[in-house]
């Protein structure tokens, strides 16, 4: 195992969830998507809000694809010469 396999897991254990109901790489495109359209300290508190949409009973699928679609959407900061 990894290092990321091992924090996950006891990150998991930790909270009392089912490792096997984590999809990281849901949760680690989301982070990249919001990073890379928005900012990069929006990315926590993304993959924060899908979380807790998901926690809400949202499709974990569809709340990743409404924030992707969001951060690819949004507007790139002005550039100042």
């Amino acid at each position: 195992m990894s290092a990321f396999d091992d924090w996950t897991a006891a990150a998991c254990a930790a909270l009392g969830l089912d490792e096997t109901s984590v999809d990281r790489t849901l949760v680690l495109d989301v982070a990249r998507d919001v990073a890379h359209h928005v900012l990069r300290p929006a990315a926590p508190v993304g993959a924060y809000l899908l979380g807790l949409a998901v926690g809400r009973g949202a499709d974990p699928a569809q709340a990743a694809a409404a924030l992707t679609d969001l951060a690819r959407a949004w507007p790139a900061p002005d550039q100042e010469s």
